[in-house]
């Protein structure tokens, strides 16, 4: 198996169930800056970076509603957590958890999945700047 072998494996995109698809293709294109990668199906879309670095970031309309307890959310990494925190919920996410001393803070997305925006001051996508 080589490293760059047909056999190689990576994230193609991450899935988010909703019941408002309007709505949480808003925020997500809004939040994370993402664009369709083609038209919107019939409740469905895949959101693209535009500058080609992230991983796609999929909604998907479903009728069965978030699911307790989670098995699997995002960490948005930022560089300014305050400002997107701040961004974030007058785009329309909700404030979960925001515990002293700690460096993430929860979010839960328009239709009530759970994220968080992970403190990474001096970092610079990814790397410590």
């Amino acid at each position: 198996m080589g490293i760059m072998g047909k056999d190689t494996v990576w994230i193609g995109s991450i899935v988010v169930d909703c019941t408002d698809f309007p709505r949480m293709m808003a925020f997500w294109q809004e939040a994370l800056h993402y664009i369709p990668r083609e038209p919107p199906e019939e409740g469905c879309v895949v959101l693209k970076d535009p500058e080609g670095r992230g991983p796609n970031l999929t909604i998907n309309l479903t009728s069965e509603g978030p699911l307790d307890p989670y098995r699997l959310h995002l960490d948005l990494y930022s560089a300014d957590p305050e400002r997107e925190v701040d961004r974030l919920l007058r785009l329309g996410a909700t404030l979960k958890r925001s515990e002293k001393g700690e460096d993430f803070v929860t979010l839960a997305d328009p239709d009530g999945n759970l994220f968080c925006v992970v403190n990474k001051k001096g970092w610079s996508f990814g790397r410590r700047a």
